[in-house]
């Protein structure tokens, strides 16, 4: 990463500055992801497509990473043993299967299993992996797995181990009442687990639902300077706006020390890698250089799982089931899924809606754009004017949509702000519409609306809009 000349940070401070105008697009609004932005498709192909700054001789790596996401794997022991090492305990047998299309997940319907979404677990307490270390995270908040389910709940398991359990959704419905009289029906999730396999989990269990997020745009996201994510906190609400973003920080495995976290629905990871690696473990018990146990969540009171054939053979992937180079080329395909260009920026019902969106102060937490860092070993993202709509912080939304589970430095009520690019082609690309953490919001409107703490205000302002304006803001974000 380049430094910036004072110069330099002058004329980018001026670019990212908020907007008064409205009557236009802004100069590069068209083009979201800059000049990674790809044409927009109206196929589920929309969130698939490479950087379109990428480099043929680079597009390769890009491919070979799509296949490696795409993958089905298999237990072992397997004829194919370039694919087996599967769980024992897993939620997905793949990476498209959570990611779907590289979009968002969906919870299950009446019947079906969950396959896109699943429940993080931990218990209150416990020590810390870097107690004993210099630099330890302030303000961390302790939880540990739970002692028999782990980190979270799998509904899949290979052959002769038992599953650990369901996941249930009871769905109760709150209406709201708009100020032009037209009422939503809310959806509210109650979360727990049906027949748990090994026991009862523990009293203070702690469950959060996670849909998985869309995949566009990561990147860039992960390009954007430290400072300037930072330079948007306001933890103390010293500005008296109301809004007091502030940043997690999570414990880097991969570099070993803390860091700034911006992936994940509270911000819980703080590099691509990281995350990646993570899932491999979490979602599919695979190793991998930064999550080595081939058992992936398999716990010490799960003895079938531990006693069951794992895919880690000496002589071939590094003694891994996912070698070095192979979490390396899933990194490369994630960092570099392209954001679409934005549809009729310039139409006046759009344009509109934009300053609806500004009115209501949205853009508070929904920062509108950043430039990314000049970056030598990664030229699609290097120097871009983005428009992702978020600043990675967190933000306290309220009891709503608490989860009461902690997260590193992350509350049970807070959440990093999720980028908005691309949010109008999620059901082009998914076939359905499930926003939030999980998935309960069918409508943009209906995500709006469940928006509290720190954000009550601005649903307040929405609530109160007429007919014509709620409108003009829906169009708006569908432009995105």
């Amino acid at each position: 990463m380049l430094p910036r000349t004072k110069a330099e940070a002058a004329r980018i401070k001026a670019v990212i500055a908020p907007t008064t105008d409205f009557t236009r697009p802004e100069k590069f609004e068209q083009k979201p992801g800059g000049a990674a932005s790809v044409r927009a498709r109206d196929t589920a192909d929309a969130f698939s497509q490479s950087s379109a700054n990428m480099s043929f001789e680079r597009e390769m790596d890009f491919k070979l990473g799509n296949g490696l996401f795409r993958k089905t794997w298999v237990a072992a022991p397997s004829s194919t043993r370039a694919s087996d090492g599967l769980g024992p305990l897993y939620n997905a047998r793949g990476c498209q299967d959570c990611h779907i299309k590289d979009g968002r997940g969906h919870p299950p319907a009446p019947g079906q299993a969950a396959v896109s979404m699943f429940l993080r677990l931990s218990v209150p307490g416990g020590a810390t992996p870097w107690v004993d270390q210099a630099d330890a995270i302030e303000e961390f908040l302790s939880t540990s797995p739970d002692p028999v389910y782990g980190g979270q709940l799998q509904d899949f398991a290979v052959p002769g181990v038992p599953p650990e359990g369901q996941m249930r959704i009871d769905w109760q419905i709150q209406p709201v009442t708009l100020a032009d009289g037209t009422v939503v029906n809310l959806r509210k999730p109650a979360f727990s687990i049906d027949n748990p396999a090994y026991g009862p989990p523990s009293p203070d269990l702690q469950i959060s639902a996670r849909v998985a997020p869309p995949m566009i745009g990561l990147g860039l996201l992960e390009a954007i300077p430290e400072a300037d994510i930072l330079a948007n906190a306001d933890p103390d609400d010293r500005d008296g706006d109301g809004v007091s973003g502030r940043a997690n920080i999570v414990w880097s495995v991969e570099n070993g020390r803390p860091m700034l976290g911006r992936f994940g629905l509270k911000a819980g990871a703080p590099t691509i890698r990281h995350q990646s690696a993570a899932a491999f473990a979490g979602d599919m018990g695979l190793s991998t250089p930064l999550f080595t146990d081939p058992y992936g969540e398999c716990t010490a009171a799960q003895t079938a799982c531990r006693a069951a054939a794992v895919g880690q053979e000496p002589d071939i992937r590094d003694g891994l089931e996912v070698d070095g180079a192979s979490l390396d080329l899933v990194t490369f395909y994630s960092r570099n899924l392209a954001v679409p260009e934005r549809r009729n920026p310039g139409d006046p019902q759009v344009l509109r809606g934009k300053e609806v969106f500004y009115t209501a102060q949205c853009q508070a937490c929904h920062v509108p754009k950043f430039v990314t860092a000049r970056l030598k070993d990664q030229p699609e993202q290097s120097f871009q004017l983005i428009w992702p709509y978020s600043d990675l912080l967190l933000h306290d939304m309220g009891e709503g949509l608490a989860d009461n589970r902690p997260e590193s430095r992350a509350t049970g009520r807070e959440w990093r702000t999720a980028p908005l690019w691309g949010l109008g082609l999620t059901k082009t690309v998914g076939g359905q519409e499930n926003y939030l953490h999980d998935g309960r919001a069918t409508s943009i409107l209906e995500a709006v609306l469940w928006h509290g703490g720190e954000a009550q205000a601005a649903r307040d302002r929405v609530v109160a809009l007429s007919k014509t304006d709620r409108d003009a803001l829906i169009a708006f974000l569908e432009s995105l």
